[in-house]
């Protein structure tokens, strides 16, 4: 890959600058949590059981903890990192909820927190082809992040994709008590699974609203949850979906009074207890509707677009 900034008519290459110190890029990270990752800090450099965690931080929309560790070089084993981090989580969830609430102007109980959805993300300007490819399935709980700085003050961040997610972890021999352990608990959510639950109709009508939320933008992401499937763009859920027996709930991600709703037919649900994100629900169970209510994901979405 190249770089080059125009100047005038003539291109200057931009190159990497690269990190001195890991305490840089632990700082930039920490500092920019929720525009880059959407997810809220709790602690710097946690330390419980002879561990130090570089961040701690809580995922408000899947409801759980996630573990941010920094790396300056490729020389460090992911699995075993990753699962000694997730079995010290999964066997001192009060400290966790202690450290939250002392750090967090809320209240956040045990039974608030879906454990099973608890992740590690490794941030690190390179990672081996052995670091890739121990992330090949579709369960596991870990994220690779590559960052790179420029010395036009430029910084990149990709997210390292696994080039196929077929088999799962818990598939492979277990080598360790932390790994059997960790594998017992954290559950793994798919579209698949949800779609199963419903019936045929509905599964119909999801499919028209799925289809048209993914023409919107092709960043569009799918991202499956315990009680609902999230359509993420620019990093944030912005439309949630339940698929029940005999309706869909919608909920559009965004504030009471953002949106236009001529006809009504959502609900304030701003103080009322419900898993998707946002303050408008939707619950249909025929496409009478649909057109309209394409027109009010559209209106998200153009909020979206201008933020």
């Amino acid at each position: 890959m190249f770089l080059y900034k125009i100047n005038g008519t003539n291109l200057e290459q931009v190159v990497e600058k690269p990190f001195s110190k890991e305490y840089e890029l632990h700082k930039l990270c920490e500092d920019n949590l929720a525009n880059i990752f959407d997810l809220k800090f709790v602690k710097r450099e946690f330390a419980l059981n002879n561990f130090r965690l570089d961040t701690l931080a809580f995922d408000e929309n899947s409801k759980a903890f996630v573990i941010i560790e920094y790396k300056n070089n490729s020389n460090f084993s992911v699995i075993d990192q990753g699962y000694a981090y997730l079995s010290l989580m999964l066997n001192n969830k009060a400290d966790f909820i202690l450290e939250y609430n002392e750090n967090c102007k809320s209240v956040l109980r045990k039974s608030d927190v879906d454990w099973t959805q608890s992740r590690i993300i490794f941030v690190s300007p390179t990672f081996n082809n052995y670091q890739k490819e121990s992330i090949n399935f579709k369960d596991l709980p870990y994220e690779l992040w590559e960052i790179k700085r420029f010395n036009n003050d430029t910084i990149y961040f990709n997210q390292i994709k696994a080039s196929k997610k077929v088999e799962s972890i818990k598939t492979i021999s277990i080598t360790s008590n932390d790994m059997e352990k960790v594998n017992k608990e954290m559950k793994a959510y798919t579209e698949e699974q949800h779609l199963m639950n419903s019936s045929e109709d509905i599964i119909k009508l999801y499919k028209k609203i799925k289809e048209y939320i993914l023409a919107l933008d092709n960043t569009i992401d799918i991202k499956a949850k315990k009680m609902e499937i999230g359509f993420v763009y620019n990093k944030k859920i912005m439309i949630d979906i339940c698929l029940q027996k005999k309706s869909l709930k919608i909920w559009l991600n965004t504030k009471t009074g953002t949106i236009d709703d001529k006809r009504n037919i959502t609900k304030n649900v701003t103080n009322i207890g419900h898993w998707g994100n946002g303050d408008y629900e939707i619950q249909i169970s025929n496409d009478k509707d649909i057109k309209y209510i394409f027109s009010l994901i559209q209106q998200v979405y153009q909020k979206r677009t201008l933020a």
